[in-house]
């Protein structure tokens, strides 16, 4: 109970929060974390995930590609959970300047969320690529095989895969939040995947938190640290 009576103190003294937030923001809502232990790399697929989310796989062998995706990386009945929920009732309360998000199931937003910066994409955008066209997830979920556009080109989930490039607009705006932020709460995310961990380094701030299940390599610089579930947490603070 300390812990979050010290969360609650640093919370009411900060004017810009910051959320960066990864998987395990998202795992109280259904959706498996990647490396946790019953998360995806300790499934069996004929490769491993990074090799199945890489651009070199989806290009040479984009049916398995989509197979794959549409099996481990669509969620569509899952819904915001408690962090999700409070993180937007900052936003809205004045408190909350920003969400950095390593997630692509869009659930910041379903839950009010406005200001969002999606550092991977997100599965409820898709594009044809030869046309640009726009399509929504049902056309990748209820499409079978390779999906295509109505003028024949493959319709590709705006994700970033391994070996492609962050959105540089997006990292820009996430680097200028986190830059003006005077709290920064990081939440679920192992902070092992690059450019996104780096993102860290741009807060000057001395109200770093850290809520993961796991202990992470920022732990040490961090002003407080929890161990325990994101939602769980976040539940418990009174904006």
């Amino acid at each position: 109970m300390e812990k979050i009576e010290q969360l609650q103190q640093m919370l009411d003294q900060s004017r810009h929060v910051v959320f960066f937030g990864g998987a395990g923001v998202s795992t109280e809502s259904g959706i498996p974390d990647f490396r946790s232990t019953d998360g995806l790399y300790h499934q069996k697929y004929p490769y491993p995930p990074e090799t199945m989310l890489s651009h070199t796989f989806y290009r040479q062998h984009p049916e398995e590609f989509f197979t794959f995706y549409r099996d481990k990386m669509l969620y569509p009945n899952a819904k915001p959970n408690a962090a999700h929920k409070k993180l937007a009732e900052l936003e809205q309360a004045g408190k909350l300047t920003a969400v950095v998000t390593q997630n692509i199931d869009g659930l910041h937003q379903a839950a009010g969320s406005k200001k969002v910066f999606e550092l991977h994409g997100s599965v409820l955008r898709n594009y044809c690529e030869s046309c640009r066209k726009f399509y929504p997830l049902e056309a990748i979920l209820h499409s079978s095989g390779i999906p295509r556009c109505s003028c024949g080109g493959i319709i590709k989930p705006d994700v970033v895969l391994y070996e492609e490039g962050l959105d540089q607009n997006v990292m820009e705006g996430a680097v200028q939040a986190i830059a003006a932020a005077d709290m920064l709460i990081i939440a679920g995310t192992s902070l092992v995947v690059y450019p996104a961990a780096g993102l860290i380094r741009y807060y000057r701030g001395n109200r770093l938190v850290l809520i993961n299940q796991s202990s992470t390599s920022a732990d040490s610089a961090a002003a407080l640290v929890l161990h325990e579930a994101v939602g769980k947490v976040l539940s418990q603070l009174h904006v």
